[in-house]
């Protein structure tokens, strides 16, 4: 089992832990990863996007001019796709672009990123986190441990005073275990995870 460097909020070391090889230590699949990503940022579209196609355009019923004699082109409606005014052409409509992947996929696809950043070193355990609900307090803890861009996870629901105090904080979001997804922990630099989060991950996806 690999081991893992335990930090307080200071940055210092204060003991080790060992990851479990079942989720930190698994084969990478990147095609999993990748679907996984996908699905994803396609579960997030509202798809509410409409315009109205030349059917549903109010006006147009009368023919503009005659069909021939005029010198002009031939035109049916004022409402057509080349009218200032027309409808849309192939006008988009409310529609759900989510897809699912099954269970297993996603955690495979799940432990896959945790295992990347623990192998790039990108995967830090804190002994505890525990801030007021302010931002200079937070900001402090982020400096002491090196971090610009971080997912910080929790145990539980994220804690309200480590949510509150990391909220203005540019490039860091905070999760709890329940929660975290191969988006976030792929779009943020840094995996870091209070031990007791930890331990709750080991016990979900072992």
């Amino acid at each position: 089992m690999a081991k893992v460097a335990v930090l307080n909020m200071t940055g210092a070391q204060v003991g080790e832990v060992e990851l479990n090889d079942s989720i930190f230590a698994v084969e990478i699949k990147e095609n999993l990863v990748h679907q996984a990503v996908v699905a994803h940022l396609a579960n997030r579209r509202q798809g509410t996007q409409s315009a109205k196609t030349r059917a549903e355009v109010r006006g147009g019923g009368r023919k503009p001019w005659k069909q021939k004699g005029t010198g002009r082109a031939r035109q049916g409606s004022i409402r057509a796709v080349q009218w200032v005014g027309g409808g849309v052409a192939f006008a988009p409509k409310p529609r759900n672009y989510s897809f699912k992947m099954n269970v297993k996929e996603r955690r495979i696809a799940l432990k896959s990123v945790l295992t990347s950043r623990v192998n790039e070193s990108k995967f830090i355990v804190l002994e505890s986190l525990e801030v007021a609900a302010k931002t200079k307090e937070m900001a402090k803890v982020l400096d002491a441990l090196k971090l610009n861009k971080a997912l910080i996870v929790t145990e539980g629901e994220a804690s309200k005073n480590v949510m509150l105090a990391a909220n203005n904080i540019q490039g860091v979001k905070t999760a709890a275990v329940n929660n975290i997804n191969v988006y976030d922990i792929l779009k943020y630099d840094t995996f870091v995870v209070t031990k007791d989060a930890l331990t709750k991950i080991e016990e979900v996806y072992a």
